[in-house]
Parts: C-alpha cells; sequence; structure tokens
C-alpha cells in the first residue's frame, strides 16, 4: 500500500504480535476510554497472535481488514485501522475504526491513515459507501473523519458499550465519489 507522510498502512501479520502486544499494553488505560472491556488474556501475546489469525482468516473470506499503521522511517507499529463488516451486495459497505498511540496523537497520522484506508476501500474492494460511529464528544476523532472526506449523518443513541456502558455515536459517512 502507498505510503503517506511518514506512515503506512499494511495488514497485520503474525509477526506484527509483539509490536500490537506492546502497542496495547502501553495504550491499555487511553484506549479504554472509547473501547469495549477487554479481558486480561487480550493483553498477552497469545491474545493477540490469536487476534491477528482471526484478522487474516476474515480478510482471506473478504469481511474484515486489519492494518497495522507503521512509522516509515522505524517501521514501528503505531496504530491500527479497520475495515470492518464489509458487505457486498446491493449495500458494498463497510465501517472504518482506528487508535493510534497516545505518543502519535496530533501529528496528522490518523488522518493520513483513515485517507489511506478510504482508498482502500474504494480502489481496492470497490465499495460504495464507509461509515464511521463516534462518540460525539470525541472531537478530536470526528476532526480526523471531517478532514478526509466524511460528513455528520446523525446520532445512534446507546448502540455501542464502551468501558462498560451504553455510549451514543455521532454516525458519519463518506461515498466513493467514483460511483
Amino acid at each position: 500500500m502507498e505510503k503517506r507522510q511518514g506512515i503506512y498502512l499494511r495488514l497485520l501479520e503474525l509477526t506484527d504480535a509483539e509490536g500490537l502486544l506492546s502497542l496495547e499494553v502501553k495504550n491499555k488505560d487511553f484506549f479504554q476510554l472509547y473501547t469495549p472491556l477487554k479481558n486480561e488474556s487480550f493483553y498477552t501475546l497469545k491474545g493477540q497472535k490469536e487476534r491477528i489469525e482471526k484478522s487474516i482468516a476474515r480478510a482471506n473470506e473478504g469481511t474484515y481488514y486489519s492494518f497495522g499503521i507503521f512509522l516509515t522511517e522505524t517501521n514501528q507499529l503505531i496504530g491500527n485501522l479497520t475495515l470492518s463488516e464489509v458487505i457486498r451486495g446491493d449495500l458494498q459497505s463497510c465501517w472504518i475504526g482506528y487508535y493510534l498511540d497516545k505518543d502519535q496523537n496530533g501529528k496528522g497520522y490518523m488522518t493520513k491513515a483513515v485517507r489511506l484506508g478510504v482508498d482502500y476501500a474504494f480502489k481496492e474492494l470497490k465499495l460504495h459507501r464507509i461509515e464511521a460511529g463516534v462518540m460525539p464528544h470525541n472531537v478530536g476523532s470526528i476532526k480526523v473523519l471531517e478532514k478526509a472526506g466524511f460528513n455528520k449523518e446523525g446520532i445512534a443513541k446507546q448502540n455501542v458499550r464502551i468501558n462498560g456502558r451504553w455510549e451514543d455515536h455521532q454516525t458519519l459517512a463518506i461515498i466513493n465519489p467514483e460511483e
């Protein structure tokens, strides 16, 4: 996949398990503010290997793609971007999700990664629409999506359990301009 201004995306491989574990452990408290609760086995090398194995199998099925976000200069894994719930047929859509090492926030990497993910979804997967859901108070994430061309569509009430609580999510979407 194309490299863009300091970062690149690549589908996660089993050799990324240690880097992914390090990223998850380092950012555990930070990520927990925006994600569902995880059990302790998630924070083990075995747990990360199983996670990557599942994502590889699902990519082969064409339903889920989990990309590592890597720094171009060092090849350090600094985040994750997923295209999930890929639907074919009359919908041709997916959901995008992402997270980035707290120390890498504010450098423009996430906006670049989202743009790369959108390019992949539209050009490689030939999807028509990509949706995202963000808690309304997560202004930084909403700005990332808007910079990448997403538009706000509405609020989904209490639709995702985040950190043990049902949370509202701002729905944003982007349509393939080639269609």
